[in-house]
């Protein structure tokens, strides 16, 4: 069988805006026109999820493009869907990019009789016929565990690192990384050892799941500028109350850095009457009309470091150097202006 001249991407529904991104940097790396490969998923009137490609992809190495992302058992399903089709299609290899996997907290028995979701969802895209994924910030790293083929999960922290530096140029002795709680310590220890800045922690005590009781600070963060970091928002509750626990201990400003902006329910109107000064996420989820026009949330865009893997992985060589800085750095040239 013929080598495939050029990886081919394909989409869903969950992220078009995205995958148009990558394509266009891949684009731009390969001196080709890396297009996405026509096809439709649409409904039928009871909600059944239908698909058909209008190319030929025989022997063609594909890359699904699709976030997990609300809704998500839609957009989880026109993944499988799309992966079916491609393999009863005879395409050689399947690669699934999900910036965002959904079910990722559900990935252990938190108490009694509760299932462990994230286990079955990978079940579901193995058996697919899924060959790879490639996802980013995975809410807790043992789920590539969970999977039977090789997963590769890209960070988002060398990324904010480039954008932390640019934004705080000048006052980055200033600046302290704050976990939201103990849970997230090694995710924000990462982002501060990049960016050579002290660490501290917010502790939080749940009465019961979506409400938080009582926050304590550990460290001292008076007349820092604090960042906090975590993988998640979705109703913003903790995030803007940690905010306020940080300033009433003394922080001079409150920032925030989150991977995938769930941002559902009152999330946007909760951050934009918070007393964080802006929230950064990446736009592995879609935004909405709402988040993007929020006065203190910025977006920073992961088509450029998601094209470098797609490219990587279909040349064979590593996916992992996309978390050193000199290798990223060119990645997003002219993204963070120093």
């Amino acid at each position: 069988m013929p080598t495939t001249p050029e990886p081919k991407l394909i989409t869903g529904n969950a992220n078009k805006p995205l995958a148009q991104a990558i394509a266009r940097r891949m684009s731009m790396h390969r001196g080709v026109n890396v297009g996405l490969v026509d096809a439709r998923v649409e409904r039928f009137n009871d909600q059944e999820i239908f698909v058909e490609v209008f190319e030929n992809v025989r022997g063609e190495d594909m890359f699904i493009i699709q976030p997990t992302s609300n809704p998500a058992n839609d957009n989880l399903m026109e993944l499988l869907i799309m992966a079916d089709a491609l393999r009863r299609s005879s395409a050689k290899r399947i690669t699934a990019v999900i910036p965002y996997f959904g079910y990722a907290r559900q990935d252990r028995r938190s108490k009694a009789r509760t299932p462990i979701s994230a286990k079955l969802v990978s079940n579901m895209i193995v058996e697919a016929g899924i060959e790879r994924v490639l996802t980013m910030d995975l809410h807790a790293t043992q789920i590539q565990g969970f999977f039977d083929i090789p997963v590769d999960n890209l960070y988002a922290a060398p990324v904010f690192a480039l954008d932390i530096m640019t934004q705080f140029k000048g006052c980055m002795e200033d600046v302290m990384v704050v976990s939201p709680d103990v849970g997230g310590v090694s995710r924000a220890r990462e982002l501060a050892k990049r960016i050579e800045a002290p660490l501290s922690i917010v502790d939080k005590r749940r009465e019961k799941a979506g409400e938080v009781a009582e926050m304590t600070v550990i460290g001292d963060v008076s007349g820092k500028k604090c960042i906090i970091v975590d993988d998640i928002c979705d109703t913003a509750g903790t995030l803007c109350k940690a905010a306020q626990v940080l300033l009433d201990n003394g922080a001079s400003e409150v920032h925030a850095y989150i991977t995938h902006g769930v941002l559902s329910g009152p999330a946007v109107e909760r951050i934009t009457n918070s007393v964080m000064k802006s929230l950064v996420i990446t736009d592995t989820i879609a935004p909405t009309d709402p988040v993007k026009a929020a006065p203190n949330i910025r977006i920073i865009p992961t088509a450029p470091v998601f094209a470098q893997a797609i490219l990587n992985i279909w040349n064979g060589t590593s996916v992992s150097s996309l978390f050193e800085t000199p290798t990223l750095e060119p990645v997003y040239e002219g993204q963070f202006s120093h």
